[in-house]
């Protein structure tokens, strides 16, 4: 049940107070005004502590400052007639005693009369005396369609025109932004450019870091990172290309849900947290990085709280992308933590939370420890796919390369033996290269010139790579992989391939 459907249900059964809380207030009073119509043309009276009662001639100014006397005008009225009261930020004023008792009268009076008070507020406060009296209604952001409305009435006035396509993906983008705040952002481009261009694309995830900037659980990372920038991988990143339009308007259209999440597990320094940030960079939408530290507090009821908080908040900027770095440490032995069952609860809440979710909140997982994770994490529905990420094979290390020295020194890359540095660092990580190669770069700037391939070899030499200080705990997690509890990330991973060859032979 929509929102239209569900205060007009609302006001019909007489419900005597409904609480709305929105920071969207204009867009909330038109929803408002427009279900008043629907119920056969009541009257809709606004009050502010500031100008009191707005709208109405004859009672213009009537309680101004004083929101006991707003209160009044509902006494006031004639019994029969039909009127909606909006009171705005009146949650500052619940807790004053005469007020809690004067509502708790109009409550018992309003029941037969048609007659209904709802208080729209940014907040949820609502006092324990009243909570029995109060019915909270939810206002959801614009939907789509709302968006698209608005986007086209925006481009039509302003004489813009963009493609299907273009539209599509700002619709896309625009979720989870109030329509106050898609204005302004829009208008901001087509004021920089005299029409809206696919680059400014950027400006709305800007738009969207600006609503999670004053909260304390989720950071907004900024995504630069692309898809070409992984090396190797070649498994994943053709699951996550054929996704790319999977939040769309026409994929719900051709019946398609939203995508649940990504779990990728694997060995330190594969390129894990590089595959979030290029997701969300491919996808145009904003990822948000959840400490999971950050969730727990030494409150009673602090940790549950803000748990709701975060997936209250990561739902309000969908479609995004809600990226969990190293879950199996936030979340290893939850039997035996004294802590008088907060951990448990957390993770209870946030599982059953990615179960049944239906907004588009992409959850990205990475782990490193398997044996950590409690078994319900992997069961499926929490993730549409658990990824294995291991050691890249010789073609993905030179790949890798590739790309470093692409990115490091792209006017002369041809000059160093790729094939050569791949086939020189067996068991080396992503990130292993990489520190491979910023050795290298100090080994040059020392003797003021230029790296070249045998100081990246003489830097690799001089690197134990984790494959071999943690040996048995990286063939445990490939052999966990190779038995088939996960799909392999890449096409060709060697010590992968060995170990299926060895669970194939019989002993």
């Amino acid at each position: 049940m929509n929102f239209a459907d569900e205060l007009s249900l609302l006001i019909r059964a007489r419900y005597p107070i409904v609480y709305i809380a929105t920071s969207e207030e204009e867009r909330a009073e038109g929803a408002i005004a427009h279900c008043a119509r629907d119920q056969g043309g009541r009257g809709v009276y606004v009050w502010d502590f500031v100008d009191g009662y707005q709208g109405n001639l004859n009672d213009a100014g009537f309680g101004r400052r004083n929101p006991l006397q707003a209160l009044e005008l509902i006494e006031k009225l004639p019994a029969s007639a039909a009127a909606i009261f909006i009171l705005r930020d009146y949650h500052r004023f619940l807790d004053d005693t005469a007020i809690s008792r004067k509502l708790r009268n109009l409550a018992r009076l309003l029941k037969s009369q048609p007659k209904n008070i709802v208080i729209l507020s940014p907040q949820l406060a609502i006092p324990d005396d009243l909570s029995e009296l109060v019915t909270v209604l939810d206002f959801a952001l614009p939907a789509p369609a709302e968006i698209r409305t608005e986007v086209e009435r925006l481009l039509l006035a302003t004489g813009s025109s963009l493609s299907a396509a273009l539209i599509d993906e700002l619709v896309q983008t625009c979720q989870g932004l109030s329509l106050e705040r898609i204005r302004r952002v829009l208008a901001r481009a087509i004021a920089a450019h005299g029409s809206f261009q696919a680059s400014d694309l950027d400006l709305i995830l800007e738009e969207k870091r600006q609503t999670i900037r004053q909260t304390q659980i989720l950071d907004f990372y900024p995504a630069t990172e692309q898809i070409s920038d992984i090396g190797g991988l070649d498994n994943l990143k053709d699951w996550l290309l054929r996704r790319g339009s999977a939040f769309s308007e026409r994929a719900r259209q051709y019946g398609l849900p939203h995508p649940r999440g990504l779990l990728l597990i694997g060995i330190q320094g594969t390129g894990k947290s590089l595959t979030a940030k290029a997701i969300a960079h491919h996808w145009h939408l904003p990822l948000l990085r959840l400490d999971v530290g950050r969730l727990f507090g030494g409150l009673v009821g602090e940790s549950e709280s803000r748990t709701r908080q975060m997936i209250q908040l990561a739902e309000a900027l969908a479609p995004c992308i809600l990226w969990i770095d190293e879950i199996d440490k936030a979340f290893a032995g939850l039997d035996g933590r004294s802590d008088s069952g907060t951990t448990s609860r957390v993770f209870g809440t946030f599982i059953t939370w990615m179960a049944e979710k239906t907004s588009p909140v992409f959850v990205v997982a990475t782990a490193n420890n398997i044996q950590a994770l409690p078994p319900e994490m992997l069961r499926r529905g929490r993730f549409d796919e658990i990824f294995f990420v291991g050691l890249p094979s010789q073609e993905e290390r030179q790949a890798i390369f590739g790309v470093h020295l692409g990115r490091l020194r792209p006017h002369n890359v041809q000059s160093y033996d790729l094939s050569r540095l791949a086939y020189e660092t067996p068991d080396f990580s992503g990130a292993e290269i990489e520190q491979a190669l910023i050795e290298a770069m100090h080994i040059g700037f020392s003797q003021n010139r230029d790296f070249t391939t045998d100081d990246v070899l003489e830097a690799a030499s001089q690197i134990v790579p984790l494959a071999r200080t943690a040996q048995e705990q990286i063939e445990a997690l490939q052999a966990w992989a190779a038995s088939g509890k996960a799909r392999l990330a890449s096409r060709g991973n060697e010590l992968s391939n060995r170990l299926k060859q060895q669970i194939q032979q019989p002993e």
